[in-house]
């Protein structure tokens, strides 16, 4: 029974130090927001350019514009970004702060509480409390910060990290849209864009549906679907202007 009970405790201990989960975890995170904001900067610029092209034929006034388009986008989804990680961060910061205080004024009651969280987890009381035993004398802060906050005090998510990654994403999905607009022909540059659109859509959504384990099918038709809708009401708005204008 002992052996069995250490055997068991070797294998959570194990598990509890694995680092490649939270890190594995972190960068589908960090891919699945920049397949959203490449996404984004699809179809705003997309319906930007679209907008335009219903309103004037200048080549100009299209690159103008989806250019200040792009660059507001990216700023705009940067900033968004760095308050809402920085924010995160704060908050996480706290509450690791608060956890090792505790855990310096009240390390006998921080034990109990470890070894409630391992037995909400399964494990029975004997086993739970010498697991919780081994992780508080290996790093106490660590296993509770893990069990309890669910935070990895060494992978804090960087603010500028965030920020630069949320503009470079939406740069790079705004880029299709703007290319495929002012480097076709004024004939056929709407209908480039379109499909242009449309396949990348079909691609970001397939990417981020692969990523949330959800459906390919429903995901792909949602996007390109939303995207269509909004280039075709922002190219009637730009007829509707450029007619009045005109």
């Amino acid at each position: 029974m002992n052996e069995q009970v250490l055997d068991v405790t070797a294998v959570a201990v194990a598990h509890a130090g694995e680092g490649h989960s939270s890190g594995v975890s972190g960068r589908l995170n960090w891919l699945r927001a920049g397949v959203l904001g490449a996404n984004d900067g699809i179809v705003s610029t997309a319906a930007l350019v679209v907008g335009v092209a219903g309103a004037t034929a200048s080549h100009v006034a299209i690159l103008t514009a989806g250019s200040a388009g792009l660059v507001a986008g990216a700023v705009s989804m940067a900033l968004g970004e760095y308050v809402s990680v920085s924010t995160q961060r704060d908050t996480e910061r706290s509450l690791l702060a608060t956890e090792r205080r505790e855990l310096e004024q009240y390390p006998e009651e921080e034990l109990e509480e470890l070894t409630t969280l391992y037995r909400a987890k399964g494990l029975t009381e004997s086993t739970a409390r010498l697991v919780a035993q081994e992780l508080t004398a290996k790093d106490a802060f660590a296993a509770h910060a893990e069990a309890e906050l669910h935070i990895d005090p060494e992978a804090l998510t960087s603010p500028w990290q965030a920020a630069a990654a949320s503009a470079v994403s939406f740069t790079v999905g705004a880029l299709l849209p703007l290319l495929a607009m002012v480097l076709s022909p004024p004939a056929s540059r709407i209908a480039v864009t379109v499909v242009a659109v449309v396949l990348a859509l079909m691609v970001t959504g397939a990417v981020s549906a692969r990523l949330g384990s959800a459906g390919v099918g429903r995901a792909v038709a949602r996007l390109v679907a939303g995207g269509i809708l909004a280039m075709a009401v922002t190219f009637g708005i730009g007829q509707l202007v450029g007619t009045a204008l005109g």
